[in-house]
């Protein structure tokens, strides 16, 4: 549900608004304020938080949040889902122009592969702009998914909730907290847009993982 086939483009500033996250990161850089909440450019991280760092993504620890990670033999993270009870988010973390927001654009694909599965998604606003919802078929029956996309400066995060929390903003819970908690470290090389940022497990874990398939 996310193409990287297509010819590389990117929603322009007059096509639309810019995310919170990009708009608050803008705006600082004219020594405007800071922004209220994440998921946050590295520079704007708050001090005196317990985070997982897996390389360009920090995830905060939040208290009855299972966090499970799949991650090849050398260590490269390919997957990150948070669960908590009945309700799982799915994060991405990609590569973004410096000042123009992707998800639009990548929210209209995600919205076009469904269509052709037969699926109506629906577009609903929540706390960090225009949604993506729908219900879906799985093995196990109809499910409901929710895509949130936040630009941020030269990155972009797509979270995708399943279970309870899928249903809406409101049911979130604490997997909502981790969402806005998150900490997106960009590094300085230049990339494709589009790109999945390095994703790496902790040296500790790397190594556990190591010795556990040995």
């Amino acid at each position: 549900m996310f193409s990287r086939k297509r010819e590389p483009k990117h929603v322009r500033a007059a096509d639309a608004p810019p995310s919170k996250a990009l708009a608050d990161s803008l705006a600082a850089d004219g020594e405007g304020p800071a922004p209220e909440f994440g998921p946050w450019d590295a520079r704007y991280a708050p001090d005196g938080v317990q985070r997982l760092d897996l390389g360009s993504l920090q995830i905060p620890a939040v208290e009855g949040v299972e966090v499970r990670v799949q991650a090849n033999p050398d260590g490269g993270v390919e997957q990150i889902v948070l669960v908590d009870g009945e309700s799982a988010l799915q994060l991405g973390v990609f590569a973004a122009p410096r000042t123009e927001g992707i998800w639009d654009e990548v929210r209209a694909e995600i919205a076009e592969a469904m269509a052709s599965d037969g699926v109506t998604p629906r577009e609903i606003t929540g706390r960090y702009g225009t949604e993506l919802a729908a219900r879906v078929n799985t093995p196990d029956g109809p499910a409901d998914v929710r895509f949130v996309g936040v630009d941020g400066p030269r990155w972009m995060v797509r979270a995708l909730f399943q279970g309870a929390a899928a249903s809406g903003p409101a049911r979130e819970g604490v997997l909502g907290e981790v969402l806005g908690g998150l900490v997106v470290v960009r590094d300085n090389e230049p990339r494709p847009v589009r790109e999945p940022l390095p994703l790496r497990l902790p040296k500790e874990m790397a190594e556990q993982a190591q010795g556990q398939g040995a």
